[in-house]
């Protein structure tokens, strides 16, 4: 449940950054390609990234972790070539994209967490 409700808010800060950003455009602002944009992210975050952030260790250390946003963009600029109706014009706005996402996903994270928190309480 608790997955499905994290990819739901993942769903909801896609369609909402792609809405913001001129440079990031989900086909017809569909629904069902913001849940796959999520669903592909999801799992490039919990595969790839893993082996990106091991084999970037080096560069990661010397840039103080920085490097780390770049590799977020990588994974975003992914997702654009593995789902139909994702398209991502650059590495800019793909790495512009990533940022906002992060930003807009804690928002709504930090609004289901004061739920769950209010629901305890009740």
């Amino acid at each position: 449940m608790n997955f499905f409700v994290k990819i739901m808010i993942s769903t909801l800060a896609v369609l909402i950054t792609s809405m913001l950003l001129p440079g990031v455009e989900i086909a017809n602002n569909s629904f069902l390609t913001a849940l796959i944009v999520a669903v592909v992210l999801a799992f490039l975050n919990s595969v790839v990234k893993p082996i990106l952030v091991l084999l970037t260790i080096p560069i990661s250390v010397v840039t103080l972790g920085l490097f780390l946003v770049v590799i977020n963009a990588a994974i975003i600029l992914l997702a654009d070539k593995i789902v139909d109706g994702f398209h991502v014009k650059s590495f800019w706005w793909a790495l512009l994209f990533s940022l906002i996402l992060s930003l807009v996903s804690s928002i709504f994270e930090n609004i289901k967490a004061k739920d769950d928190k209010n629901q305890e309480n009740d």
